[in-house]
């Protein structure tokens, strides 16, 4: 083993697990994480879930006593997600404290059925925060239409967010003025902004994906030459803009009144190209303030072979916008790709909560008392 995680968390790096289950948490596995591996934050979806509880160990009892109280199908759920959020905050308590709140997050995002419907994220996203009832939890919100003014308001009511599903640069500069726009609506009703935190989750490995393909139809020398650029220099962009964002009048009035910085998180760091080096989306996007959340065999192999060389994202903007002109040049429309992959995001989410949804209901089904 390198101690290419060491050298990750030196050059600014929050190290995250994409990744939660019961038995992660029973086992001492996610404290051994901790101590070892230098995780410091936990990120939660829809699918994570779904594998954890379907084929999990440990959620039985629990599952028994929901069953006996006849609580509906969702509510069984979100008493079943909360706990292992709850127990995994409590797990990474001493990293948020040492950090002043930066680290030792735990995410939980909404249903992914709310993903186009304001109101109702909002609604939730409080909900979760009281349920979980942790300071150390952050509450993920889609970036879609509907959810940027939802990230405003949750913002504004002193709640720290996980924006999730960001493909587009466009809809990431919208999320960061959201952001800051919540910020704004705190400070205004006397909110201590510095207890406010969030991150924006920025997908890299799916744009690979989705203009890879694009690039083998067109199927000259000229595309074959792009694949596997096009993430990283989308990703490059995205900080960026960050620098910009972040560096601006407006921001600079929030910092003095205690705000935090909305770190970039990059998300979606397992490699789907097997031809790819298998920790391309950790080396290549090492950049100060930034969050990494991996899953674990992608944790595993920065561990053991990863290159960490300093900062691999200020100072290759311009070779970044250069990659993404050359794809645009061959027909492949970046808007296209974002969009696509937005509506994908959601909608692979969703089935993947509806599947748990299903199973869960099978479970409480099975364990249900016998009528006397």
């Amino acid at each position: 083993m390198t101690d290419a995680l060491k050298r990750l968390s030196d050059e600014g790096v929050a190290i995250w697990l994409d990744d939660l289950s019961r038995k992660r948490i029973t086992s001492g596995n996610l404290a051994e994480l901790i101590d070892q591996s230098h995780v410091v934050g936990v990120t939660t979806n829809p699918a994570i879930f779904q594998k954890a509880i379907s084929g999990g160990e440990g959620y039985e009892q629990q599952l028994t006593d929901l069953a006996t109280r006849k609580v509906t199908v969702e509510e069984a759920l979100r008493m079943i997600t909360t706990a292992d959020v709850r127990d995994a905050a409590d797990i990474l308590r001493p990293v948020y404290d040492r950090t002043d709140g930066q680290d030792g997050r735990v995410s939980i995002e909404v249903d992914p059925r709310l993903a186009h419907n304001t109101a109702a994220t909002i609604a939730e996203a409080k909900q979760l925060a009281w349920l979980v009832d942790r300071p150390n939890t952050l509450i993920k919100i889609p970036a879609t239409k509907a959810g940027l003014p939802a990230i405003t308001e949750v913002i504004g009511k002193g709640i720290s967010v996980n924006v999730t599903l960001i493909f587009s640069l466009e809809r990431y500069r919208e999320v960061m003025d959201a952001y800051l726009a919540g910020l704004e609506k705190a400070k205004a009703a006397g909110l201590d902004l510095s207890l406010i935190h969030s991150v924006a989750s920025f997908f890299v490995s799916r744009v690979d994906t989705e203009i890879d393909k694009r690039l083998d139809a067109v199927g000259t020398d000229e595309a074959k030459a792009l694949k596997g650029k096009a993430a990283l220099a989308n990703a490059r962009l995205a900080y960026e803009a960050y620098e910009e964002v972040f560096s601006s009048d407006r921001w600079n009035a929030l910092e003095r009144a205690g705000a935090n910085k909305q770190r970039a998180l990059w998300a979606s760091t397992g490699v789907k190209d097997p031809s790819y080096k298998d920790t391309l989306y950790v080396d290549d996007l090492v950049a100060p303030n930034t969050v990494n959340t991996m899953p674990e065999a992608t944790l595993e192999a920065a561990a053991d072979h990863g290159q960490i060389t300093g900062d691999t994202v200020r100072g290759t903007y311009e070779q970044a916008r250069a990659e993404l002109d050359a794809v645009a040049k061959l027909g492949i429309s970046y808007d296209d790709v974002v969009q696509l992959l937005e509506d994908e995001g959601v909608e692979k989410f969703e089935a993947s909560w509806n599947d748990l949804l299903k199973s869960t209901e099978a479970e409480l089904q099975r364990l249900a008392p016998t009528e006397a």
